[in-house]
């Protein structure tokens, strides 16, 4: 009889087991997040990664039409682009 006993000592329903937890555990209140990233260096590192996005697609797009590369940082490339797009 005494096994029996203990183990249903051992067996505890859900119920019991969330109502031990809950008052041993105290309320989660001011816990302080530390980021490995702060935010403002991630807001940096999107920009950074737009800028480098469009302008390894801008290289690869005028590559493609048949220009040179290195053309693309050049503004009288960017102002006769403009001067296409604006005709009307």
């Amino acid at each position: 009889m005494s096994v029996n006993n203990s183990n249903q000592e051992a067996v505890k329903t859900r119920e019991q087991l969330k109502s031990e937890r809950s008052k041993d555990e105290s309320p989660r209140k001011g816990r302080v997040r530390i980021r490995l990233i702060p935010i403002w260096l991630r807001i940096i590192i999107v920009v950074l990664l737009i800028f480098l996005s469009v302008t390894a697609g801008a290289a690869v797009g005028y590559g493609v039409i048949g220009g040179e590369v290195k053309d693309i940082f050049s503004k009288s490339t960017w102002t006769h682009i403009v001067d296409l797009v604006e005709k009307e």
